[in-house]
This record gives C-alpha cells, sequence and structure tokens, in this order.
C-alpha cells in the first residue's frame, strides 16, 4: 500500500479553494451584472412631487408596477403627491419590478378647540398643547366678560385648521363701570394732580424726582398710565416731577464752577 502524500493533497486543496473563490467573485462582479444589464434591465425614474395618478401611468407605461404604499402627513407636498419612493431614483432592476410609493395627505389638520371665558394665560396654553398659537390680541369693553378673559376667538372652535395656525383674540377689559378714565396731569403741580386723581377715586403711585432747571420744581413732567386710558379704581398713577438741579450742577452749567487761581 503506497504512502498518502498529504503534502500534495494539501496543496491540490489550496488550489482548489482558491479557484472556487475565484468563481464565487466571478460571478458575483461579472457574470450577474452582465445577466442583469442583459435582461433589459431599467433605471428607475424619478416619480417623487408627482401625483399618484400620474406616477403610476408614467411607471406602468414603461414596464414598472406601481404599487401605494401608505399616506402620511406632509406640508411640503399637496395631497396625492408621492413624497417617497422605494427603490429610489437611478435605482438598476429588471423590468417589471414594483415601485412603491408613499402618497402625501397634506398637511395635519387641528380642531380648533373653545376658548372664550378663559384667561389669556390658560387659552395660550390650551392653543400650544393643540399644535396652535395666539394670534394677535385686542382689548374691548365688555359688561358680560370679567376683565382678562377671552371673549371672542378670530376661527369659531370645532374648524380645522393646519398646525401651528394662529387664532386671534378679543380680550374683555371688564365693564365701562369698572374703570376711571385717567386725566391730564402733565404740566400741572403735584398737588393739583393730587386733587385731580382724588375726585376720580385713584391715588398717585412712585413719584420719581428728574433735575429740570426750566421748570418750577414740583411739576409733573410725564405720567403712566396715559391721559385718556381707563384704569381700575384700585391701579395708581406714576408720576414724574421735576425738581431743582443741584447748586453745583447748575454752577457749572453757567461756567462757574472753576478753582480760582491766585
Amino acid at each position: 500500500m503506497k504512502n498518502i502524500d498529504f503534502k500534495k493533497i494539501t496543496i491540490w486543496g489550496v488550489i482548489v479553494l482558491l479557484g472556487f473563490s475565484v468563481l464565487v467573485l466571478l460571478f458575483d462582479k461579472v457574470i450577474m451584472p452582465w445577466y442583469v444589464r442583459s435582461d433589459a434591465a431599467q433605471t428607475v425614474p424619478d416619480v417623487v412631487g408627482m401625483k399618484l395618478e400620474d406616477a403610476s401611468e408614467y411607471l406602468s407605461d414603461i414596464g414598472f408596477n406601481p404599487h401605494k404604499a401608505d399616506e402620511r402627513f406632509d406640508q411640503r407636498y399637496p395631497k396625492g403627491t408621492v413624497v417617497v419612493q422605494n427603490p429610489p431614483p437611478k435605482t438598476i432592476v429588471k423590468p417589471g419590478r414594483r415601485v412603491y410609493l408613499i402618497v402625501s395627505s397634506g398637511e395635519q389638520l387641528v380642531e380648533v378647540p373653545s376658548i372664550r371665558w378663559r384667561s389669556v394665560r390658560e387659552a395660550r396654553f390650551t392653543l400650544e398643547r393643540m399644535g396652535l398659537n395666539m394670534g394677535s390680541i385686542t382689548y374691548e369693553l365688555s359688561p358680560v366678560y370679567p376683565e382678562n378673559t377671552i371673549m371672542d376667538q378670530g376661527i369659531e372652535p370645532g374648524e380645522e385648521v393646519p398646525r401651528g395656525s394662529s387664532i386671534n383674540v378679543v380680550v374683555s377689559q371688564g365693564s365701562a363701570a369698572d374703570k376711571v378714565m385717567v386725566p391730564e396731569l402733565v404740566g400741572k403741580s403735584l398737588s393739583e394732580a393730587q386733587r385731580l386723581l382724588n375726585q376720580r377715586g385713584l391715588r398717585i403711585g412712585n413719584i420719581t424726582h428728574q433735575p429740570i432747571p426750566d421748570l418750577l420744581p414740583n411739576t409733573v413732567v410725564q405720567q403712566y398710565p396715559h391721559p385718556g386710558d381707563r384704569i381700575p379704581r384700585t391701579q395708581q398713577v406714576d408720576l414724574f416731577v421735576a425738581e431743582e438741579p443741584p447748586k453745583d450742577a447748575e454752577q457749572l452749567r453757567e461756567g462757574g464752577g472753576g478753582i480760582e487761581q491766585e
């Protein structure tokens, strides 16, 4: 019985293994791509942005099998428009390949809640929780709605609007009977301003003194709230009042503050 040459067997085994690996690579990199291309392979066109009906008709005409896969909200594209396709554009596939299309269902709509009788803070929170925003705020007197509550809204409750829309509101200033008109106080003396406010049941708030050389001391130069504003009786009126400038400042202004030299 002849001795088995294990060295030759090992060499041949390595040669066979290498040859098999080369064949696999050749099949994967050369034969299969050639086979796909030789079988009238096609490039998938870009149909994103097309209406579903148009995209489906176009794909069918060139040998593909279009299929609507799903819908999703997408504010970038109108309702019924293709937003995603699979396989993606420029993919090389065989004719008859199914192409899945995801279609826009338009902008997401939100039902407007009722915010009448709510405070501005509460209404803003309610709108933001629904994905909406508080729009412009207009103030009006109302004998019915308490002060600082919503008395009207620009879009009625129950209507559907795109997410992110703004809702304008009208806020109550309360009844006219609960408000007092602020008198004109600028140019009046502090004592006269006090008297005019007392006549209307109002009180002086903060008094800020400002050095003004051209006015008599204790003359009102500015006020807040402004004349004509209607405010609750509990709200105070802040005043800015003229006072005499310091002596040293007056001397410097007149050029008399220098130091004499002998």
